[in-house]
């Protein structure tokens, strides 16, 4: 399946200057969402209490509200969950006053609301919750940190450099996009976070390892060409690529059902701007950077004597022969 002639070469840095500004203002826009709306923490990292509830007939929210109003569970949060028949009551803060069967006693509680059952009852304390917080954090923070160290010891230090300001470009605009559109923040979301990670550096590292090629086997010196032939010869892999990854995203977003809807979400938005960010901002990045193919072919040149000299040397050594 062909979708872009290999042989053509696309003028990608033509427009680096406008798609950099459009980043920038993406993510300053996904910025001052973070600190306006600021994100709305599930029970996984907040602390809480979740009962999914399923009517017979449309649930009766307006009822139900009212009658929890009179309870112990008067701050809780009532929302649809997929349809007109089914809710979730969130009570945030789960404390030592909610213990007991709390299934049994939300049933007891909205016995005249209607005829219903007791889905789902999911409870996790604070101190759990700063602990998935905590964890959560560590664990991107490690992401990062392997992605430079891998990079930079793969390719060079700039394009590691290069390699976190994309990913941070991508993780910004998608905690943005959760943030603007308020989807619940739980263990779901993080997940996705993580999976973009990997989805946007293998995308990047492929172009990447493309333009390291036609620097050692191109006697051309502008980075800007070299760049746009890199990232030409890959745009049929990543456009499949991410159309690929996009339909199956999207149809566990159409279909899958409302708890699996924040993962899917925040996949969505990932895969489009992590995409987005491997063609027309990751390489532009390297152009700033003044990013040196003179130099960096001295360096690769300089490393493939030095293996030689080592084989040569490992040889004689094997023959017998010593300097």
């Amino acid at each position: 399946m062909e979708i872009f002639k290999t042989a053509r070469i696309y003028n990608f840095m033509g427009k680096k200057v406008p798609l950099l500004a459009v980043s920038t203002i993406l993510v300053i826009l996904s910025l001052v969402s973070l600190y306006t709306k600021g994100l709305n923490f599930g029970i996984d990292f907040a602390g809480g209490t979740v009962i999914q509830v399923k009517y017979e007939k449309e649930a009766p929210i307006q009822q139900i509200r009212e009658t929890l109003k009179e309870t112990k569970f008067s701050n809780a949060i009532i929302s649809k969950f997929g349809s007109d028949e089914e809710i979730v009551i969130r009570v945030t803060g789960t404390t030592t006053s909610l213990g007991g069967d709390i299934g049994e006693e939300m049933k007891s509680i909205l016995s005249q609301t209607g005829n219903f059952e007791v889905r789902r009852v999911d409870m996790v304390g604070a101190k759990v919750g700063d602990e998935l917080t905590k964890k959560g954090l560590t664990a991107l923070l490690l992401s990062f940190v392997g992605i430079l160290i891998y990079v930079a010891f793969r390719f060079d230090w700039k394009f590691a450099f290069v390699s976190i300001l994309s990913l941070l470009h991508d993780v910004v605009i998608a905690i943005g996009a959760v943030s603007f559109a308020q989807i619940e923040v739980n263990l779901d979301v993080l997940a996705a976070i993580l999976t973009l990670l990997g989805y946007s550096l293998n995308d990047t590292i492929i172009i990447f390892d493309r333009i390291r090629e036609r620097v050692q086997i191109s006697k051309e010196n502008d980075l800007d060409e070299l760049i746009n032939e890199s990232v030409s010869r890959t745009l049929p892999r990543t456009t499949l690529t991410a159309l690929t990854v996009f339909f199956t995203v999207f149809t566990l977003y159409a279909f899958g059902g409302e708890i699996i809807h924040g993962f899917a979400f925040t996949m969505l938005v990932g895969v489009i701007f992590g995409t987005y960010s491997s063609i027309f901002v990751a390489s532009a990045l390297l152009v700033p950077l003044k990013f040196s193919v003179a130099n960096y072919r001295a360096k690769e040149a300089e490393k493939v004597l030095i293996a030689k000299e080592k084989a040569k040397n490992r040889a004689m050594f094997e023959q017998g022969r010593v300097w």
